[in-house]
């Protein structure tokens, strides 16, 4: 299994990783510590660059979180709450979720947008109150690009590192590759199965 992502990453190229970077901030099918750590994987083997590799990813990642702010910016909260009430179920999201979200990022300030970008649970959905809020756009797009650099250049790196362990233990790869997926599945289809919106 490790080896059919890592190839299938090397045969989307820069413009397969942007796209999943994208639908990723959007739709969370995959996390994007296996996207960007099979890039690093692929850049370790010489078939990816380093910089190429983390430009396409952060500007993917970016417009993904772009979208959210977007959302929040020009539907506001009457034209959101029935949008989320309907499709929240899909997105694992709720009105209270997003009620949460906007608190704490008020209590907190602008710069909870960067800081949340190392957090695999709240970097996308900070998004959506960023919008509702009307936070400046070039601040929550410069905090989201700077923040999200550094988190795929972790992941990168990481990916690297255990390029060489991939190589030498492929049984336990494929089990750790295969367990982030199947848990990143079953919490997902969980989530789906037991939602229910508060009221």
């Amino acid at each position: 299994m490790t080896e059919f992502i890592i190839r299938l990453i090397e045969q989307g190229g820069y413009l397969g990783i942007f796209v999943l970077m994208v639908v990723e901030n959007i739709f969370p099918p995959i996390p994007s510590e296996l996207i960007m750590g099979m890039g690093g994987v692929a850049v370790s083997r010489g078939s990816m660059a380093f910089w190429p590799l983390l430009v396409v990813g952060t500007l993917g990642s970016t417009l993904g979180n772009y979208v959210w702010y977007l959302a929040g910016e020009k539907l506001g909260y009457r034209r959101l709450k029935p949008l989320i009430d309907r499709w929240g179920r899909w997105l694992t999201v709720d009105w209270e979720d997003v009620e949460k979200g906007t608190a704490f990022f008020q209590r907190h300030g602008h710069w909870i947008v960067f800081a949340l970008r190392f957090s695999p649970l709240l970097r996308t959905i900070i998004s959506l109150p960023a919008g509702l809020i009307h936070m400046p756009r070039v601040k929550f797009l410069a905090f989201t690009l700077v923040g999200t650099a550094v988190w795929n250049t972790g992941l990168i790196l990481g990916g690297q590192w255990a390029a060489g362990f991939f190589e030498t233990s492929q049984a336990v790869a494929e089990w750790v590759v295969g367990g982030m997926l199947a848990a990143t599945l079953i919490a997902y289809v969980y989530r789906v199965v037991t939602w229910k919106p508060r009221v």
